[in-house]
């Protein structure tokens, strides 16, 4: 006979007190649960049941099989739960955290080909400048740019984008163009407020040292457009990613402020909560970003 069968009707007889009521609760005869205990009984060579004419009750053998018993036939149960989840058709409500420049630049315009190949989704993108707790806060997924912090999140690269300083052909033409980092000193920084770090550049000299340069700054603000704009219109230097500046660089409107450093590549990447299995909405959105983002980046913006 069926391991797993013998252990269900075994387990049955032990929660509902009794062969009937077992028998009733798995959808056959009383005589086929006698049939399973019996069995299991003899492979096992020990009697798990004390059977008198009103009651049955586990030994204390059958009491200790019985809590082993329980935790195979519960994970079998998520077992199989698992493989109907995940095969069933994405649907709910999908919570997504994202940086507001990448949101609006390149997260909405796509979302709405997602929802029309997952008509049983709705979507809750919430866009903000801060790290937040996917898990604590309610996330699904979210799209994070750079080096990941060390958590428990799993993640999966997306494409790549490139930070550099660019300023416009006007700014270089009055204040000329940094010849090294040192130089960034006396030149006008446009700098994003929202930074942990306050105003500091992370930079990479042409040797590969890093170096980090802290100004006060002529513009700061929280909004990488913003800044992309105002160095566009001349007002300094930005250093932003190549998803926010490469229109604007193609069109010559910004240039290459420091042409000599070695290129910044960071990843951007899904990060989801860890767990045993991936809920459908989850893998088909990442699916799906996988899929339109996979000729971006570096530079192909």
């Amino acid at each position: 006979m069926d391991r797993l069968t013998e252990m269900e009707a075994f387990a049955n007889v032990v929660d509902q007190g009794g062969f009937t009521d077992a028998a009733k609760k798995m959808g056959i005869s009383k005589s086929a649960v006698s049939k399973h205990v019996s069995s299991l009984e003899a492979r096992l060579g020990a009697r798990l049941l004390n059977r008198t004419t009103r009651r049955v009750s586990p030994t204390e053998i059958g009491l200790a099989y019985y809590d082993r018993a329980r935790r195979v036939l519960n994970d079998a149960g998520e077992a199989d739960a698992l493989v109907t989840s995940m095969q069933s058709a994405p649907s709910g409500l999908l919570r997504i955290s994202v940086a507001t420049d990448f949101g609006v630049n390149h997260l909405s315009p796509v979302l709405s080909g997602f929802l029309a190949a997952y008509p049983d989704i709705t979507v809750n993108m919430v866009l903000n400048n801060r790290y937040v707790e996917l898990i604590s806060e309610g996330f699904d997924v979210a799209v994070r740019i750079g080096e990941l912090e060390d958590s428990t999140l799993r993640a999966r690269k997306l494409t790549e984008t490139v930070k550099r300083m660019v300023a416009a052909p006007t700014y270089i033409e009055k204040f000329g163009r940094p010849q090294k980092i040192d130089d960034l000193n006396e030149h006008k920084l446009l700098h994003y407020s929202s930074q942990s770090s306050g105003n500091v550049w992370k930079l990479t000299a042409p040797s590969g040292e890093k170096r980090q340069v802290r100004t006060a700054g002529w513009l700061s603000v929280n909004d990488g457009q913003s800044l992309l704009n105002a160095a566009v219109s001349g007002l300094g230097i930005a250093h932003l990613p190549s998803y926010l500046y490469s229109d604007a660089l193609k069109s010559g409107e910004v240039v290459d402020a420091m042409p000599s450093l070695p290129d910044e590549v960071q990843g951007v990447y899904a990060v989801y909560p860890p767990g045993r299995f991936t809920q459908p909405k989850v893998r088909a959105f990442i699916d799906f970003l996988v899929d339109a983002f996979n000729e971006k980046g570096p530079m192909d913006w």
